[in-house]
């Protein structure tokens, strides 16, 4: 027995070690072939990468292309925007945001003239609330970034809401899906302006393989700084007088763009496409709540929402202050149960590999474990 909870940072499926390295040999085997054929079939492949994330999100086409990560993506669509758009604006975003997007946010704030403010979570409480982040959000501010799923608490946001909320106060809407896509349906037809997100977790990629989205009505006003010869229409159009920016999303494009990143994580992108998002999501919701209905049953600290409308697919339990949660976590990798923790928060993702009774070892392990501790 295996039983694994980490889909909140590298998701599997059954077959992925087969799939990747077939996946993977394929592309040895063209790369090193002494023909002229190797970069037509690998930017086809990052096309297809392209196209199934549109399809998986509903982008137009034009819409999308790759970033190495989500804290490039954001850079990338920031120091596009236009001056009047931040200067001298706010910036919103809340306070369980993933720490990458917020250390790069409070140095921009320096350089582009807004500021930076980072809506708090209440005393004791795990996340922030969409009510605590309204309550910040006036027409002052340029920019509001949404995380879609946190990290540390599982919590989702009702982006449809918020980004009505954005319309009225005239921001631009940002969402970063990463810990919710693939589990969760998600469209841009939510009226987002730009998404963010990685193919890892609940896509069961690689890292390097992330994406940026922005609409069309915002697409045209994006002026990146970060930009190379790929930002073209043409990027074999060398004069140094001649440049300009391709007229779709393909100007978030820079240098020669990371190939071997969207290749291998094409395979869980098919398997996703195959198996459907439905039958994973069912599949954690039968866990998710075999795991809270333990949980409430022995008095535990529940730090995700109860409703499973407000969750996405991982529960975070809050070990006692006493409790030393890396012990905990060796404690259950010993039994073949693997998870992790933040700070004293235990992060569970059970996910189509993960099983009923992998469900029930965790919680006798569990049991066992805080009794002694």
């Amino acid at each position: 027995m295996s039983g694994y909870f980490l889909y909140h940072s590298i998701g599997t499926f059954p077959g992925k070690e087969d799939a990747l390295r077939d996946e993977l040999a394929r592309f040895a085997a063209f790369w090193s072939r002494t023909d002229d054929a190797q970069w037509p079939t690998a930017l086809s492949l990052r096309r297809d990468f392209i196209d199934r994330w549109r399809a998986l999100i509903d982008a137009p086409t034009g819409t999308l292309t790759t970033a190495e990560n989500v804290t490039a993506g954001l850079y990338s669509v920031i120091g596009s925007l236009p001056e009047r758009r931040l200067r001298g604006r706010r910036l919103l975003v809340a306070e369980d945001c993933f720490p990458s997007l917020h250390f790069l946010l409070a140095e921009l704030a320096h350089r582009c003239g807004f500021t930076l403010d980072t809506v708090k979570l209440r005393p004791g409480e795990t996340y922030v609330r969409d009510d605590d982040f309204v309550a910040h959000w006036r027409d002052d501010v340029g920019v509001a970034l949404l995380t879609w799923v946190t990290s540390t608490a599982s919590h989702r946001c009702d982006a449809g809401g918020l980004i009505a909320h954005g319309r009225r106060m005239g921001s631009i809407v940002g969402v970063d899906i990463t810990q919710g896509v693939g589990l969760l349906p998600f469209s841009v037809a939510c009226g987002a302006d730009f998404v963010v997100s990685t193919s890892l977790k609940w896509l069961c990629g690689v890292p390097g393989a992330g994406v940026v989205y922005v609409a069309p009505s915002l697409l045209a006003d994006c002026q990146p700084e970060f930009r190379g010869w790929f930002s073209q229409d043409n990027p074999f159009s060398w004069d140094l007088t001649k440049f300009r920016l391709a007229n779709d999303a393909r100007r978030f494009d820079h240098g020669t763009p990371s190939i071997l990143s969207a290749v291998a994580s094409l395979p869980g992108l098919r398997w996703l496409a195959g198996a459907g998002i439905d039958t994973g999501r069912a599949h954690n919701r039968v866990l998710t709540e075999r795991i809270i209905g333990h949980a409430r049953d022995r008095g535990w600290t529940i730090a995700s929402p109860p409703s499973a409308e407000q969750r996405g697919g991982s529960v975070m339990l809050g070990l006692p202050q006493h409790i030393d949660a890396p012990s905990v976590v060796a404690a259950l990798r010993s039994r073949h149960l693997y998870c992790d923790s933040r700070g004293t928060t235990l992060r569970l993702s059970p996910g189509v590999v993960t099983a009923a009774d992998d469900v029930d070892a965790l919680c006798a392990a569990l049991d066992d474990l805080l009794a002694r501790q």
